[in-house]
């Protein structure tokens, strides 16, 4: 099993589902109609919150909302903010309004089976998007190898840090968020075969929550009396919460941290040395991969896929795309503004001017 993604550059998914969208020629409802009529959301997609990662908002639903509007197929795209319940009600609402298919990245896999679950009494077919949800029954799966994220971030810090006795401090993703266990899984398989390496403490951050972080982090560094070399943070928000301590106590750039999701934020903290590296993950392709597995859902076709992840709590195999993701050091920030995905306008102010003007970001 494969998925065009060559077909599905962040302005191209139009060519590849414009014709799946314009429906039947005869009379009667065509496959992208729901029971709900033409005036109706088609799909639905429910976002998970905007304390996590900025992604949500700045780049995968303006994307997301592209997509469908390019391929002429009408989607309903929500936030939950961090609420599980608030989620539930959206989706029910999204049910009623007859959407066809439902896409969720879940807050945590029990809330999101249960909405699924409902869904598929319904007779609505689901997708998860970004986060597997364990115990569900979602058809689909869209996502980046999670696992290969945090091997990237394990072999980064590595990098970063050099050989030689290394006290290591994980700050791991919400305890209830599967990516947040294979980021980690990813990490640790690198970073134990490490000899001289040491982790002195490791601890999830709930609900993925910055201040929190910095909460924790502190708690740690004093606990280890200073004596940190290296921290493995899950993503760019919860790597600035240690470096907002690091810095503190004047240690921001002494001790290498790693991130995820190439935020402007964390580009920025790599290019002013406090941040070792971020992980890059193309959203426009994830994006247009669900808009792509949704359309075709609607019509009534089976999309392709690039394999299956396992559920281990719901016993079952899931058809899957999972997208590469990529390493991003200062030399190859300028990589995340080629593709677009932040612009230099918006990175590249004060301090951090100097330093792209070196890198030939424009």
């Amino acid at each position: 099993m494969r998925v065009r993604l060559t077909a599905l550059a962040a302005t191209g998914v139009a060519a590849v589902l414009l014709t799946s969208a314009c429906g039947s020629e005869g009379g009667g409802s065509s496959p992208g109609e729901t029971s709900g009529g033409s005036d109706g959301p088609q799909v639905g997609v429910i976002l998970p919150d905007t304390e996590s990662s900025v992604r949500w908002e700045s780049f995968d639903r303006p994307l997301l909302q592209q997509a469908f509007d390019d391929a002429g197929v009408e989607v309903d795209i929500q936030n939950a903010q961090g609420d599980a319940s608030r989620m539930q009600t959206i989706a029910d609402q999204m049910i009623t309004q007859g959407v066809a298919v439902l896409a969720i990245a879940n807050l945590d896999s029990a809330s999101g089976a249960a909405i699924q679950a409902r869904a598929d009494q319904a007779g609505v077919q689901t997708i998860d998007y970004d986060r597997l949800t364990l115990g569900g029954n979602a058809e689909y799966y869209i996502s980046f190898d999670n696992t290969r994220v945090g091997e990237l971030q394990g072999q980064g810090l590595q990098q970063c840090l050099g050989a030689g006795p290394k006290n290591i401090v994980y700050l791991n993703g919400s305890p209830d968020d599967n990516n947040a266990t294979l980021f980690s899984q990813g990490a640790h398989s690198v970073l134990d075969a490490v000899s001289d390496y040491t982790v002195v403490a490791e601890q999830a951050v709930p609900d993925w929550d910055n201040q929190q972080a910095a909460t924790i982090f502190e708690q740690i560094l004093t606990q280890q009396g200073g004596a940190v070399d290296g921290v493995l943070a899950a993503n760019d928000g919860l790597g600035n919460a240690a470096i907002s301590i690091l810095a503190r106590n004047g240690r921001a750039g002494q001790v290498p941290v790693t991130g995820q999701d190439a935020t402007t934020q964390g580009l920025q903290n790599i290019l002013a040395g406090s941040q070792c590296m971020t992980v890059y993950k193309p959203v426009a392709d994830e994006a247009n991969a669900l808009a792509e597995v949704a359309i075709a859902l609607v019509n009534g076709e089976e999309p392709e896929t690039t394999g299956t992840v396992r559920d281990d709590e719901g016993g079952r195999d899931v058809a899957s795309i999972l997208l590469e993701p990529q390493a991003i050091f200062r030399d190859s920030v300028k990589t995340v503004v080629d593709d677009g995905f932040v612009s230099a306008a918006d990175l590249c102010t004060g301090e951090f001017a100097a330093a792209c003007t070196e890198l030939g970001i424009s």
